[in-house]
């Protein structure tokens, strides 16, 4: 696994594809995997790279707390995609898998009946297998909404927020948590549908309000 060279246009583009559906190196919070790989890099990515790029821009508003962010600092090559050959050595066992016949081999002789009873008991666990509700996924999301400044008008902020309608999302409370130097953020809570919204759905149309939001952070993220 690993990035290459982050300092060359290969690398770089290997790290834009990686971020293309993800927020962070590791995990849904900043951590220390995502401040190896940014000092790493020579320069900002271009704009080209728009993933790699929203990323590095958010990385950077950390740059002062950097050390306390969570994780152990690991060899660059530790992170990023995975290698061909693991992939190749995982779907080789998916065919496998595929390839294992849960009723018998085809190519014994079965008598009429056999085949009857196999027929009859594919029916039956098909018929409870159709009769089962479907489960639907959901997390708890726990978001921090940074401003620019103390002047952000920070109703107005949350109300921005909350006008982001999507099928699948709940908001639910929220509050104004202090950061310091009079600035405070907004901490909201929402519960979403993971088939139907993702955190980097979320990231987007939140810093969309580019006028009074700084960044969007996961403070929390549990399954329900």
């Amino acid at each position: 696994m690993g990035f290459g060279d982050l300092k060359s246009p290969t690398g770089l583009k290997v790290l834009n594809e990686f971020l293309a559906d993800k927020s962070y190196i590791e995990g849904y919070v900043p951590s220390q995997a995502d401040v190896a790989v940014f000092d790493a890099l020579s320069s900002p990515p271009s704009a080209e790279l728009f993933h790699a790029l929203r990323w590095y821009n958010h990385i950077k508003s950390y740059q002062k707390e950097k050390a306390s962010l969570p994780g152990v600092k690991k060899p660059l090559g530790k992170y990023g995609p995975a290698d061909v050959a693991d992939s190749t050595a995982e779907s080789k066992d998916e065919d496998d898998d595929d390839d294992i016949d849960l009723f018998g081999s085809d190519d014994e002789e079965e008598s009429a009946a056999a085949k009857k009873l196999k027929e009859e008991r594919v029916a039956q666990y098909e018929a409870k297998k159709s009769k089962k509700p479907a489960l639907i996924a959901k997390s708890s999301i726990l978001l921090d909404v940074k401003p620019w400044d103390d002047e952000t008008d920070m109703a107005k902020l949350e109300a921005c927020v909350r006008t982001i309608q999507m099928d699948g999302l709940l908001w639910g409370s929220s509050k104004l948590v202090p950061v310091g130097y009079g600035i405070k953020k907004l901490q909201i809570q929402c519960v979403v549908e993971d088939d139907k919204v993702g955190v980097d759905q979320l990231e987007e149309l939140i810093t969309a309000f580019e006028d009074l939001v700084q960044s969007m952070d996961v403070a929390a993220f549990n399954k329900i």
